[in-house]
């Protein structure tokens, strides 16, 4: 039988540990082609590049294994892979293993799973994974035994058209983890502050920080199954047409009267 291509990406760069560990587990299922960003892509959501031009460099070959670096977004590096490097839909698209959390709302802003959300839009089943830890001595590699759960069910019964999984892993140990929850994306919002500084120049800048705020009042969610150290999988879609709304708004219809010109 032909091996499956897996397409791997992330937006921690092509030298991040996270990536390693997950081309790890990849390469146990198929054959796989990473395209990740040359440097760090965090925050990066949907972009592309545009206005400027792509530039690529193979930077390992070997039994079941490419890797190749784009001077590009996520999003950049999954379309590239598809299209110039693999030449054909890959069998499935990963991406991560994210150095933080993109739970709850954190899914807008992440490049991790931007590549997963373009993957999906072009009709691939698609994972982004992301581990609950910010630590640079993070341990990527105890959430392995719940990425082949999850690799292996979506390379035998794919996903429901026009969904992709949003997977976070808790920062606890292996042994810790109590499993795995699907549920949804907890409701909550970042609170920003830019603090001011000066730089050696003497001149402003301003360093954004914040922190993540709760706002829901259930316990059936994503943010909640991480606290309760279990691995959280949610089912995400592209489309963001609010559909309870049309019917409420649909007082703003209207023709536009054509008036001939004489």
């Amino acid at each position: 039988m032909r091996k499956p291509i897996i397409l791997v990406t992330n937006d921690d760069g092509v030298n991040a540990l996270g990536l390693e560990v997950l081309v790890s587990v990849m390469r146990e299922f198929g054959h796989v082609v990473v395209v990740a960003p040359i440097t760090q892509q965090s925050g990066k959501s949907h972009s592309i590049t545009v206005g400027e031009p792509l530039r690529v460099k193979k930077i390992k070959e070997e039994r079941d294994l490419e890797t190749y670096a784009l001077n590009g977004t996520p999003v950049d590096c999954m379309k590239f892979g598809e299209k110039v490097i693999i030449k054909h839909k890959p069998d499935l698209v990963v991406s991560g293993i994210n150095h933080g959390s993109n739970a709850t709302i954190n899914v807008l802003y992440s490049g991790t799973m931007g590549a997963v959300v373009e993957a999906c839009i072009s009709g691939i089943p698609a994972v982004g994974f992301s581990l609950d830890d910010y630590s640079s001595k993070a341990d990527f590699s105890h959430g392995k035994e719940y990425i082949r759960k999850i690799v292996s069910y979506v390379l035998s019964y794919s996903l429901p058209i026009g969904t992709c999984l949003n997977v976070n892993i808790p920062s606890v140990s292996a042994k810790e983890i109590r499993g795995m929850r699907v549920c949804r994306q907890a409701k909550g919002y970042w609170k920003e502050e830019f603090e001011e500084r000066v730089d050696p120049m003497n001149k402003k800048y301003y360093w954004m920080s914040g922190e993540y705020v709760e706002t829901d009042s259930h316990n059936d969610h994503d943010y909640n199954a991480l606290k309760e150290k279990y691995v959280s999988i949610v089912p995400v879609k592209f489309d963001l047409t609010n559909y309870n709304a049309i019917k409420e708004l649909e007082i703003l219809n209207c023709d536009v009267e054509v008036v001939e010109e004489r």
